[in-house]
């Protein structure tokens, strides 16, 4: 675990379902992340507008409002260079490769696991 232990860098989930949130809050605290969570796309561009995040943890798929690849590149306008990884129950799809090429870094598959989530988040910390 100690290879992908972070040192304290913030990250912002963004998932519109709240189990996900929790999940990923309890492994991302224990893996040694300052964490923050939001249940939507609109809610992160809201919470970036006036914060940062060394890294977001986005959810691909949202119900209501808008999906991880519209609130990614709302977010870019305001910090241009932010370091994501996209996360989705469902397989990948255009819009995760679309969000990629704009600079997300890897895909991760849910159910989440410590070692999956941390891995990913090390690796696009380290960029």
């Amino acid at each position: 675990m100690e290879e992908y232990r972070g040192n304290g860098e913030s990250v912002l989930v963004v998932d519109d379902v709240e189990e996900q949130r929790e999940i990923a809050y309890e492994l991302l605290s224990r893996l040694g992340y300052s964490t923050t969570t939001v249940s939507s796309g609109k809610e992160a561009v809201e919470y970036m507008e006036s914060n940062s995040a060394d890294l977001l943890v986005l959810d691909m798929i949202m119900d209501p409002g808008i999906d991880g690849l519209e609130t990614y590149k709302r977010i870019l306008k305001l910090h241009p260079h932010q370091k994501a990884i996209i996360v989705s129950g469902f397989s990948e799809t255009k819009r995760v490769k679309e969000a990629q090429k704009l600079g997300a870094g890897s895909y991760v598959k849910k159910p989440y696991t410590l070692d999956k989530l941390g891995t990913a988040a090390k690796a696009e910390l380290s960029k």
